[in-house]
């Protein structure tokens, strides 16, 4: 795995393409327990973001919904992972149709390992939480590529093109 950074709630992890994507097992909102290792042979897109039902969270979620048969064309899942609890994760699901799961990660271990969890500032306010990134996994278990810092507009795309090979 790739080298260790950072100082507060926990050491964060800095992964880079080729590295093991690190293992988890997180339940889904609707009560499932999903463990990456489940999905060895296929590809993984599992991306991380701040909150449910968000103006950019909501946009984000959607438009991996909506791109679903494109990542399966290619033999892809989506997961999406957030700190939230899983009620709120089956609600946002319901309301906005999603049909890939949303995975509960409260303690934040496996944002941690994912080096997603990140200390922050809102209005001069410093706190810890969840900065959007997306990781495509590949059929072996390994980092294939990382979408850092991820804006919303154009990202599934980004993730889509990848997924086909694009550079």
């Amino acid at each position: 795995m790739g080298r260790k950074q950072g100082t507060g709630p926990g050491t964060i992890a800095m992964l880079k393409p080729g590295d093991a994507a690190p293992p988890f097992s997180l339940q889904a909102g609707d009560g499932k327990t999903v463990v990456l290792s489940d999905f060895r042979g296929r590809k993984v897109v599992l991306y991380f973001y701040p909150k449910d039902d968000t103006p950019g969270c909501t946009r984000e979620a959607c438009g991996f919904r909506d791109a679903l048969p494109r990542a399966a064309r290619s033999g892809a899942v989506v997961l999406g992972v957030s700190r939230d609890p899983l009620p709120s994760h089956q609600r946002f699901a319901e309301k906005f149709r999603l049909t890939f799961p949303l995975l509960s990660d409260p303690d934040a271990a496996v944002c941690k390992a994912y080096g997603v969890y990140k200390q922050k500032s809102l209005y001069g306010r410093t706190y810890w939480g969840i900065e959007r990134m997306t990781f495509l996994i590949d059929e072996e278990g390994r980092i294939a590529r990382i979408f850092p810092h991820v804006k919303v507009d154009g990202h599934v795309d980004a993730v889509l093109q990848a997924l086909k090979g694009a550079p």
